[in-house]
C-alpha cells in the first residue's frame, strides 16, 4: 500500500517540478495572489487533518459500537437454552456438541475491528477534506476575478512548461524499455 492512499500523507510533485512551480510562483503572480493561494492551501491541510480525525474517531466508534453488539449477542445466545441431544426416528440419541466457545468474541476480532473501522474512517475522512477542502479553496481563490485570472494564467504556464519538461525527458530516451522504466 502507498502512502499515496492516505489523504494526509500524500506528498508533492517531484523536487524539480516543485522548483518550477516556485519560480512561476514567484515571477507570475503578485502579493495577493500569492497570499490567495496560501490561504486554500492552508484551508485543504486544514479540512483533510480535521476529516482524517473526524473519519479515525467515527471509525473507533463504529468498531466499538460493533464490538458491543456482537458481546450482547454472545451473551444473549449463552442465556438461551440450547438442546443437548437430537433424538432420531430409529430411537438413537447423538450428543450436540456446544458451539458456545467458539462464538466467544476474541481479541483479535476485537483487534481487527478497531484497525479496519479506523482505516476506512481515515482513508473516508481524508477523502471527504479533499473534496471540501478543494471546494473551499476554489471559492477563495475565485473572490476576485483578476486574482483568479492571474492565477489561472500562472498555472497554463506552469503546466506547458512541466508538459515541456516531460516531452524534453522522453525525447531523451531511445528504446521502448527504456520508456516502459524497464
Amino acid at each position: 500500500m502507498s502512502s499515496d492512499s492516505l489523504a494526509l500523507l500524500r506528498k508533492n510533485a517531484g523536487q524539480d517540478i516543485a522548483a518550477l512551480a516556485k519560480e512561476h510562483f514567484k515571477h507570475d503572480l503578485q502579493d495577493s495572489d500569492r497570499d490567495a493561494l496560501k490561504s486554500a492551501a492552508s484551508k485543504i491541510s486544514t479540512h483533510v487533518t480535521v476529516g482524517s480525525l473526524i473519519g479515525l474517531g467515527l471509525g473507533a466508534f463504529l468498531a466499538f459500537r460493533l464490538r458491543r453488539t456482537r458481546m450482547q449477542m454472545f451473551n444473549a445466545f449463552r442465556a438461551n437454552e440450547k438442546p443437548t441431544h437430537v433424538k432420531f426416528a430409529d430411537g438413537r440419541e447423538e450428543a450436540i456438541p456446544d458451539m458456545t466457545p467458539f462464538l466467544r468474541p476474541s481479541t483479535l476480532g476485537d483487534v481487527a475491528a478497531y484497525t479496519f473501522f479506523g482505516f476506512g474512517g481515515l482513508f473516508i475522512g481524508g477523502e471527504t477534506g479533499i473534496l471540501t477542502g478543494s471546494a473551499s479553496a476554489g471559492r477563495t481563490i475565485s473572490r476576485d476575478s483578476e486574482s483568479s485570472e492571474r492565477i489561472e494564467t500562472a498555472f497554463r504556464r506552469f503546466r506547458a512548461d512541466v508538459l515541456r519538461k516531460e516531452a524534453d525527458a522522453l525525447d531523451k530516451r531511445r528504446g521502448v524499455t527504456e520508456l516502459l522504466g524497464l
